[in-house]
């Protein structure tokens, strides 16, 4: 046999090898593990999920904090009642008619949702580089504020925050400890969770040392393109909170980056689409099994 057969058939050998014994590619993503997203009723019984949806109505706010006055929207269903009440703190963007989308869609599934303008409040400019920690106290603000609606039920919310929010919502529940009476659950859409105004290397490497003190549950959601700079802290941060044994909950989507919950539909990918649905349903559900 010349060498040439010889090699040809090495290939053909290996090609069989990977097809029928190894796969050509891995998935690792944390949902994986546990299959958190697993249903037994669709597998078997071909049942599949059809949440109820509500027509939502807005209202623009305000409500003191310190010396500053913060003007935030109220998104509550528009069928009258009383619902869970829910807090969504916006991140470095900022309010737009982007952004506003995503507190928009949680009343639409049943909760009262105050969403503060903190950038506002204190006249700072969209997209702020620093941080002001006086912000911190603003968002902690916001929660009495949303309780002190006569249309929420019970005494604890839950925050749902995206990218800065997400810092921003850690400082109000662990630095102004709105954990330990006000607050049920924590949900963060690929949040930032260091302090901006730390060193570059603490911005890639470290978690903000609050996260060791978060107790409340914890739900977590990005993409598999999030960047660099800001997946390893929440990894670490996350494994942090396991090795506390406080069962954080990650989910990672295949195939999207960051935004994907308000990525514009000239950018949109059917993938963004399908994260978005899912982490909404998701941040439905696990609000409803810690407020009661």
């Amino acid at each position: 046999m010349s060498k040439l057969l010889i090699i040809f058939a090495a290939v053909i050998s290996m090609h069989y090898a990977f097809a029928y014994h190894e796969p050509w590619t891995t998935s690792e993503f944390p949902q994986d593990e546990e299959k958190l997203w697993w249903d037994n009723e669709w597998w078997d019984e071909g049942k599949l999920d059809s949440p109820v949806s509500y027509k939502v109505k807005m209202e623009k706010i305000t409500y003191e904090s310190d010396d500053a006055e913060v003007p935030a929207y109220l998104f509550r269903p528009e069928k009258p009642g009383k619902y869970l009440p829910v807090l969504f703190q916006h991140g470095r963007r900022g309010l737009d008619d982007l952004t506003l989308l995503a507190p928009k869609r949680l009343a639409a599934r049943g909760f009262i949702v105050l969403a503060p303008d903190v950038w506002s409040g204190r006249f700072l400019d969209r997209y702020p580089m620093g941080h002001d920690d006086v912000v911190d106290s603003d968002v902690a603000r916001g929660i009495d504020a949303l309780l002190a609606q006569t249309d929420v039920v019970g005494k604890k919310v839950c925050v749902v925050s995206h990218t800065r929010g997400g810092y921003m919502t850690l400082k109000a529940l662990v630095t102004h400890k709105k954990q330990e009476k006000e607050v049920a659950c924590y949900v963060s859409f690929y949040p930032h969770w260091q302090d901006p105004n730390k060193p570059e290397p603490m911005q890639v490497y470290q978690y903000a040392p609050e996260i060791n003190d978060l107790t409340v549950p914890v739900l977590v959601f990005f993409g598999e393109h999030e960047q660099y700079q800001r997946l390893r802290p929440i990894m670490e941060g996350v494994k942090a909170l396991k090795e506390k044994g406080r069962k954080p909950q990650l989910i990672i989507y295949p195939g999207v980056g960051r935004g994907f919950d308000f990525r514009p539909q000239h950018v949109r990918t059917f993938a963004d689409d399908l994260a978005t649905k899912d982490a909404l349903r998701r941040t439905e559900l696990f609000i409803r099994s810690h407020l009661k």
